[in-house]
């Protein structure tokens, strides 16, 4: 039996839909990602204010997703480590840690650019 994979469009269509389940699936079980989108739609509206050239509104909104990204990212790691099994292991503790830690430095680099950009903002 061959088995073919859809091209075009319909590729496409069906990437997103697979997208937007994972998204929903993580704003519903993560309460981590539920917090940021929040954040994140709420901090929408300021990058317009704050932003004094396109460069800046590309970067302030870069930030929010990107602190999106790595939670779906910790997320998916998660659930691979809690699939392969409950009990404790070094290895997983250390891949949860490790994506923990991606979350962590993605909000440091989403505080440097803000607070970098609400300066020249204020100062300039």
């Amino acid at each position: 039996m061959i088995i073919t994979k859809a091209t075009g469009f319909a590729r496409f269509y069906h990437a997103t839909r697979y997208s937007i389940k994972g998204i929903r699936a993580a704003y519903v079980n993560e309460p981590a990602f539920r917090y940021e989108s929040w954040a994140a739609l709420a901090m929408l509206p300021a990058a317009f204010w704050v932003a004094q050239s396109g460069l800046q509104l590309g970067l302030l909104i870069s930030t929010l997703l990107l602190v999106l990204i790595m939670e779906l990212l910790n997320t998916a790691i998660e659930a691979v480590v809690d699939r392969a099994g409950t009990e404790f292991n070094t290895l997983a503790g250390l891949a949860k840690d490790l994506g923990s830690a991606a979350v962590l430095f993605s909000l440091l680099i989403t505080a440097l650019i803000w607070g970098g950009i609400l300066f020249d903002r204020l100062t300039g």
